[in-house]
Formats: C-alpha cells, sequence, structure tokens
C-alpha cells in the first residue's frame, strides 16, 4: 500500500508473504473495527513497545531495535480495522531465549502454534540475556509503579482542563497523550515480556517438573488493578461512596474503552450505574474481601502441597518463584491502566477538536474527528476534510462487512461477515485457564455495555478488555474466542475465582444466549445442555 493510499483508509494494510499473523489479544487493546483516529493513536506505540521488551530482554541488539520498523519487520499491522501481531517475531524473540522457544511463546499468547511455522533456536543471545534481563527484571516493577503515580494526578488534572479549552489547547494534549500512550506501552509491553510471561512460565515448569499443583490457583495472587476498580464499585453499592467518586477514580474504563470514539463512565455512567445495581443484590459473603480471603486460602494451600511434593535441594528455588509469582504477577494490567487513562485524554481532546474543527465549518459533524489521523487532528491549519471523512466512514463501513480468521498467512483470507455462522457443535473446545465448574444460563455479550446481562450469568464474548471485570465478579464463568493464560480473560478470571475458557475461537458464535452450559476452567470445555428458546 502506497503512502497516499495509506492515508485514504488507514486501516488497512499489506503484509509480506509468507509472514504470520493473528488478533488473539489484540482485541483486547483495539476492540473491532478501529476508527483512523484511534487506529494512529496506538498508531506505532505497540510497535515500539514490543522491540523495547525484546530488547529489555537481550533477545535483540540495539541495531535491531533502531530496524525493527522497516515494513517487512513491523509487529503489528491493521488488517480490515482489526490489529495484528506478527507472530515471527514473537517466535524470533523465544527462539533466543534460554529456557523456553517460539514455539512455547507464540503458544503462550495465542493457544496454539500455526503448522507452517518454522522455528531457529540458538544460543548467540544467551550472553546478552544474561546481562541484560536481571537488570530490567530488578528495575521495571519500581518503573510501573512510579508511571501509574505519575499518570493518575496528570489525568485526573487533564480531564478537568479539557472542559474549557480552545482547539490549540486540546491539540497541545491530544499530542502530550499521544506521548504518554507511547510511554505507557512501552512500560507495560517490558515489564509483561521481562518480569511477568518468564515468572509465569517458570511456575508452570516448576509444577510440570514436580507433578503436582493447580497453575490457575498458584497464578492468581491479589493485587491486579481490577480488583481496585471492584472494590470501588461494591463500596457504591454500599452506600459507602457515591458513584461519581468510582467516576473520578475510573472514568476512564468503560464499553469499548481501547477505542476513542466510545463513550467512557466519564462521558456515560449509565453502565456504570447499572453494576452498582447488579452489586447491590449480592450478600456480603459475596463481597471482594470474601472471595480474596477464599482464594487465598486455596493459594495457601496449593502453595504448601507444592512445597512438600518438591525434593529438599529444590525447596529454595520453589520458594523463590512463589515469591515472585506473588509480587510480579499483578504487575500484568498495572500499566495498561496508565494507557487507558492516556487514550481517554485523548478521547477528551479529539472531542474538543472536533467541535473546534465543526464550528469552523471543517467537520459537519464534532463525531467526525475521529475519522482523522493524528497527524489531521493535530494540524493549526487544516484543509476542508469532510471529503476525506466521507471515504475513510465509507471504507470502515466495508472493513466491518468483512471477517478475517483469528491466524493467517500473508494477507488475511476475507470472508463476508454474514457468511461466518457455526454449526451448532455441543461442546466448544479451548484452554482452560481458570480451574472450576459453573452451569448456567449463556450471554453472549458484543456490546459491552452490559445493559442485558443479569448476576450469574455465563458470559460469553469475542474478547474482553478491563472495563469487563466489574461484569464478571457477578457472573459465574467466562468464555472468550481469543487469549492465553496471560490474556486479560484469564488473569481477571483466575483472581475473581471464576472458571474461565479462551482460546475457543467461535464459541461467542456457536453459543446463544439463553443457552444451558457447563464450562469447566480445568479442562478447557464448554457443553450445551440445553438449547435456549
Amino acid at each position: 500500500m502506497n503512502e497516499e493510499s495509506s492515508l485514504k483508509d488507514p486501516l488497512h494494510h499489506r503484509a509480506p508473504p509468507g509472514t504470520h499473523w493473528t488478533t488473539a489479544n489484540m482485541g483486547e487493546a483495539m476492540p473491532g473495527v478501529a476508527t483512523p483516529l484511534s487506529a494512529s493513536v496506538w498508531g506505532d506505540t505497540v510497535d515500539r513497545g514490543l522491540v523495547a521488551g525484546a530488547y529489555g530482554l537481550g533477545a535483540i541488539s540495539a541495531h535491531e531495535r533502531e530496524t525493527l520498523g522497516p515494513p517487512g519487520d513491523r509487529p503489528i499491522r491493521l488488517f480490515h480495522g482489526r490489529a495484528a501481531v506478527n507472530a515471527d517475531f514473537l517466535a524470533l524473540v523465544g527462539d533466543r531465549m534460554p529456557g523456553t522457544s517460539g514455539e512455547e511463546v507464540v503458544r503462550s499468547f495465542f493457544g496454539e502454534v500455526p503448522e507452517t511455522m518454522g522455528f531457529h533456536p540458538t544460543a548467540r543471545r544467551y550472553p546478552f540475556v544474561a546481562a541484560r534481563l536481571p537488570v530490567t527484571f530488578a528495575r521495571y516493577p519500581g518503573r510501573v509503579r512510579a508511571l501509574t503515580a505519575d499518570y493518575d494526578g496528570w489525568w485526573r488534572a487533564s480531564v478537568v482542563r479539557l472542559e474549557g479549552a480552545d482547539g490549540r489547547g486540546a491539540r497541545l494534549l491530544l499530542a502530550d497523550a499521544s506521548d504518554r500512550m507511547r510511554r505507557a506501552v512501552v512500560v507495560q509491553s517490558v515489564a509483561v515480556m521481562t518480569c511477568v510471561q518468564p515468572v509465569y512460565e517458570a511456575l508452570a515448569q516448576t509444577v510440570k517438573d514436580i507433578g503436582t499443583g493447580d497453575l490457575s490457583v498458584l497464578s492468581s495472587p491479589p493485587g491486579g488493578a481490577e480488583s481496585v476498580v471492584v472494590r470501588d464499585i461494591w463500596r457504591a453499592s454500599r452506600g459507602e461512596i457515591q458513584v461519581g467518586e468510582v467516576v473520578a477514580r475510573h472514568g476512564f474504563h468503560g464499553p469499548f474503552e481501547g477505542e476513542l470514539s466510545a463513550r467512557v463512565w466519564r462521558e456515560d455512567p449509565a453502565p456504570l450505574e447499572r453494576m452498582v445495581e447488579h452489586y447491590a443484590g449480592l450478600s456480603e459473603g459475596q463481597s471482594p474481601d470474601a472471595r480474596e480471603a477464599a482464594l487465598a486460602r486455596a493459594r495457601e494451600a496449593e502453595e504448601r502441597e507444592l512445597l512438600a511434593a518438591a525434593p529438599r535441594a529444590r525447596r529454595p528455588a520453589v520458594k523463590l518463584v512463589l515469591r515472585l509469582v506473588r509480587s510480579r504477577i499483578p504487575l500484568r494490567g498495572v500499566a495498561k491502566r496508565s494507557m487507558l487513562q492516556s487514550l481517554d485524554v485523548a478521547r477528551a481532546a479529539a472531542r474538543v477538536i472536533g467541535q473546534d474543527l465543526a464550528g469552523s465549518g471543517l467537520l459537519a459533524d464534532p463525531e467526525d474527528v475521529f475519522y482523522l489521523i493524528l497527524d489531521e487532528a493535530l494540524a493549526l491549519d487544516p484543509a476542508p476534510l469532510q471529503e476525506l471523512v466521507s471515504e475513510r466512514k465509507a471504507s470502515r463501513e466495508q472493513h466491518a462487512r468483512i471477517a478475517i480468521p483469528e491466524c493467517w498467512q500473508g494477507d488475511p483470507p476475507e470472508t463476508p461477515v454474514e457468511d461466518t455462522a457455526e454449526d451448532r457443535d455441543t461442546v466448544v473446545t479451548g484452554e482452560g485457564v481458570s480451574a472450576g465448574v459453573a452451569e448456567g444460563s449463556a450471554r453472549v455479550v458484543e456490546d459491552p455495555s452490559f445493559a442485558e446481562v443479569e448476576p450469574g450469568e455465563i458470559l460469553v464474548a469475542p474478547t474482553t478488555d478491563p472495563s469487563w471485570s466489574s461484569i464478571m465478579f457477578v457472573s459465574s464463568a467466562l468464555v472468550v474466542d481469543i487469549g492465553g493464560a496471560l490474556s486479560h480473560a484469564a488473569v481477571v478470571a483466575r483472581e475473581l475465582g471464576i472458571p474461565c475458557v479462551v482460546n475457543t475461537r467461535s464459541g461467542s458464535r456457536t453459543l446463544r444466549t439463553g443457552d444451558r452450559v457447563r464450562v469447566d476452567g480445568g479442562a478447557g470445555t464448554v457443553e450445551i445442555l440445553e438449547v435456549g428458546a
């Protein structure tokens, strides 16, 4: 795609022949078909984050860090408005790491390995890993905590400043938000790749070697970012704080929060108010504190069993792994909070810019600002934009009518959305990532405003993002089309102690709202017990 055509349609790229791509897990960050502004604010940030993470591991050199940006090597691309990650890049990183492999890294991210992928293990980067990874491993927890403290205050101050900002002031904040987004993505990527993923893999290997222990229970220490949101919603349901206080703390969350044009709780608190009503109907025995205490008892029992089964000489190493799990696994979603705060400031700034452009007659509707790319929205002397906006709207609508597979090679095959209905198999299989069994009524959720969701239902979704933690708390189980053991759905489900099956590929198309289903989060199966009316 040449530069001119990519400006007209920034939502669709071409892929070099033979490269492997997957949308798995990317839907957590960029839900649905992105708007051009959302895609350009995300822009190269995830590219840079993945490359920075690989450098922090020691898997790539400084030269490779600078040159892994040309079209053939970019880790992230957009295809029909959906973000996809280059699985070959992740395989390259895994093949250069001691204690793992490209195959294992790809499987942990996406749940399976494409049959056409090739792997090339090498030890040539091991000395660099030995030199760089321990330093990054030691420093990044502090960097994550410093980042979140800084961004919390900045987000609150910025959304207040934008209430009276003019177009120029909004553009300055949009540029600042984009820069901060880039920094947050880098910290998130490095933290996951150097602090979280290696610890989880060490725990999984320990459980496998010793032959005992429930990995889903052992890998679910308290302290995740979403647990704070759940606690505040619970407090609001008990009248301890007002809904407005929840919004003041967490208003950057909301339906499709990774999409800039979405309306989050700060702008529309109605979905949050419904959550408070749901929580109000729960007993005190179902409180976050009660649930966390029960999970802590189960986790401590599993830890004792694992240590008792370990050979005496290995017990110090097992204790170290367990200690690292408690301190590092909760980092999985902490920096993501800062990413979402950056996006929300960009969202608020864009809406002010949209009003400015519409007032000047350059846009027909303030919301059309989301069909510009970042440079166009930042321009102080923009040309008439409505014709370009109209072309991009039509193009985005066309992309939304095209379905692409989760994994593919080269350019993705395209299928009309109406031709993607799944056969009604009685059992849906995936990866069990949070143990337990639950039976109940399925609720297939496409719109995460959760207007129709009832407590106790089994949520079935194509993907999830951090705003889902609020409804997951009152659900009996979760079934998701994409993801792996460290995907958002898996981590939060383990923190909340609900069964979860991810990587079903087609669960949200096979299952129907009203089906009575049985979810086995250990076996990774979802059985249709009774077809809904």
